[in-house]
């Protein structure tokens, strides 16, 4: 039977190559538990593997943990090009990032390739270096087999997008119950706008960087009374699994029992039923009402950060309050982790961070609340 749409018979959960584990006490990826991890996902399996130019270590380790020991055709590997970072500095560097990736991890070739992280502020050097048409080119060599872009912006500049741009095979979006009607992310009106363009969706952040894994109480409470034995990522990475013209759901994975676990409900996938999604419903306004930064640690605010400022820690520090009402904990947390690094206080408030952020963060106020909060 034909496909009704792009990469309907993929499976589901792809695995998400951009939090890996790493061995204790340093900051060095653990390749034998990310081994362990990969053989799991196949034998389940699933195929769908993603990783960008961007993930330090992550392609390298692609390279030894799946493409030495596996098939070429037993899986498929994304990979993605970013036009917008600090090192890119031309059309000649843009481009490279190709050849480097697949040197990085020897596959060959990639399934899917996309244009990383799009959005206003960064959609002119894509324009200028020609990377659209660089891509087409590259599918035309064989090099890549489908390709598409991630993106975090408005609808509306959605739309633009695919209207000039109408053979992107696919779109890579940020979709979570949390965000689903987030007036900054808008996860609902990006995703109705993708599919009115008849475009496949690869979700990204379906767990919100882990925070849905452990919500707020309330919301726990209304997961827990529904299904007692079903984990909290499961209810959300199978909302967004269950919805129509996914291509798959990425989740970034850091160890082995997190695989477990997400095998055991998406190796079987079913769709949630209309119960479910009342479920959902139910935890989506408990969730309105908590006031928590909807920081998922991607760490693209701190690189270019002129004063070194942990922000990603800090606001985890300061959810353990928000959300967890742990106030001394919170407070140990943003000690231990401002040693030796910026203070939210030091905040000069030159916007890189903001313009860097995914999640739309007004991240400058945020950090003097942060400050009056710990240093006071």
């Amino acid at each position: 039977m034909a496909e009704k749409y792009f990469g309907e018979s993929t499976p589901k959960l792809g695995f998400g190559l951009m939090r890996l584990p790493r061995i204790e006490g340093t900051n060095t990826i653990d390749v034998e538990q990310t081994s362990k991890m990969v053989d799991m996902f196949l034998e389940a399996g699933l195929t769908y593997f993603d990783t960008a130019f961007v993930y330090e270590g992550s392609e390298e380790t692609t390279r030894k943990a799946l493409v030495e020991r596996h098939p070429r055709d037993s899986y498929t590997l994304a990979t993605k090009l970013n036009a917008g970072y600090a090192g890119c500095k031309n059309a000649e560097d843009a481009k490279k990032e190709l050849e480097i990736s697949l040197e990085r991890t020897g596959a060959g070739y990639f399934d899917y390739y996309l244009l990383h992280a799009l959005g206003k502020g960064n959609i002119q050097k894509y324009d200028d270096y020609g990377i659209w048409d660089f891509v087409k080119e590259m599918k035309t060599k064989g090099l890549i087999k489908h390709w598409g872009f991630s993106f975090h912006d408005t609808p509306e500049f959605l739309d633009e997008l695919l209207t000039k741009h109408p053979d992107a095979e696919f779109v890579q979006l940020q979709i979570n119950y949390a965000d689903w009607d987030n007036p900054t992310v808008q996860s609902r009106a990006c995703y109705e706008v993708a599919r009115k363009h008849g475009k496949s969706i690869v979700v990204m952040e379906p767990v919100k960087g882990g925070a849905l894994a452990n919500p707020p109480q309330s919301v726990q409470e209304i997961l827990k009374a529904a299904e007692p034995d079903m984990s909290f990522a499961s209810w959300a990475i199978r909302y967004v699994a269950s919805m129509d013209g996914i291509l798959t759901v990425l989740s970034g994975m850091s160890n082995v029992a997190q695989m477990e676990n997400n095998l055991s409900y998406m190796k079987d996938f079913k769709k949630l039923d209309e119960s479910e999604l009342e479920t959902i419903k139910k935890a989506q306004k408990a969730l309105a009402s908590v006031n928590s930064i909807p920081c998922t640690a991607c760490h693209y605010c701190t690189k270019g950060c002129p004063m070194q400022i942990p922000i990603p820690a800090i606001f985890a520090a300061r959810n353990k309050q928000l959300i967890w009402e742990q106030i001394d904990q919170g407070q140990a947390d943003y000690d231990r982790v401002t040693q030796g690094q910026g203070l939210a206080s030091q905040c000069i408030g030159c916007g890189q961070c903001e313009s860097a952020c995914p999640q739309h963060i007004n991240v400058i106020e945020r950090l003097k609340d942060c400050a009056a909060v710990f240093e006071s």
